[in-house]
């Protein structure tokens, strides 16, 4: 087995329905074993599941716990900087909230940052020292 790897990456959120319906209107997919209580999106070789704040902290086992934010960000890379500008409008025209607007970044890529409706940070970016295979993942 090999130790370094995500299999599944879990968001708490809100208002399940709404963030639902938030990633499907920004063209994801969502998967047919996802549940009432869960949504499922198949990404390129990781999990992403949508679950209820309180249905989350009961299933890490701590009920009625407060859940919060951490310092975390998920990134989505493109080819090119035309893509993450198209990428980041849409994510904006779909109810996100602009944190940083795409631009060039000192380590020489293309980059900006929105939140998710419930304030979950995602980076849209273009980095030329690794770019996406076919499937969406990173040459590294």
């Amino acid at each position: 087995m090999t130790p370094q790897r995500v299999a599944m990456i879990t968001l708490g959120v809100k208002d399940l329905a709404v963030s639902r319906e938030f990633y499907k209107s920004m063209g994801w997919t969502e998967s047919p074993r996802s549940q009432e209580s869960i949504a499922f999106f198949q990404t390129n070789g990781v999990l992403l599941g949508l679950f209820g704040l309180a249905d989350l902290a009961k299933d890490q086992g701590r009920e009625g716990a407060p859940l919060g934010f951490g310092a975390a960000t998920l990134a989505q890379n493109f080819s090119t900087e035309a893509e993450v500008d198209t990428a980041f409008a849409k994510a904006l025209a779909c109810g996100a909230t602009e944190l940083k607007a795409p631009e060039k970044v000192f380590w020489g890529g293309y980059s900006g940052y929105y939140s998710d409706l419930d304030g979950h940070v995602w980076e849209m970016l273009y980095n030329p020292y690794w770019l996406p295979s076919a499937d969406g993942t990173p040459n590294f």
